[in-house]
């Protein structure tokens, strides 16, 4: 364990992660040239530096999800997130399987 009082933990990300996050920063970077907006309006918009928005565009781990959800304000696309796990295919067969297990 780290005992340096100021370090920060962060998350581990498995390669099939780090690749979906790759393809978000990947998505909300063919957003931004759509748009035609440039790092530095984004940056502005956001209050975020340059180096944030680039680290977004990569898919960063490391960036916090705050970050993500500014800059996909400043597109346009956060009502995007709201769609994330609303369509919970596994959890509805795991409370129907334990429904039909139950009383009859």
């Amino acid at each position: 364990m780290d005992s340096k009082p100021n370090s920060k933990r962060s998350a581990v990300v498995f390669p099939k992660n780090q690749k979906i996050l790759t393809q978000l920063g990947e998505n909300i970077k063919l957003a931004r040239k759509r748009r035609h907006y440039t790092q530095s309006l984004v940056s502005e918009r956001t209050g975020l530096s340059r180096l944030t928005v680039r680290k977004i565009e990569q898919g960063d781990a490391k960036v916090s999800l705050g970050h993500y959800v500014a800059v996909l304000s400043v597109l346009g696309l956060v009502e995007d997130l709201a769609k994330v796990a609303s369509d919970d295919e596994l959890g509805r067969k795991l409370q129907d399987i334990k429904l039909m297990g139950g009383s009859s």
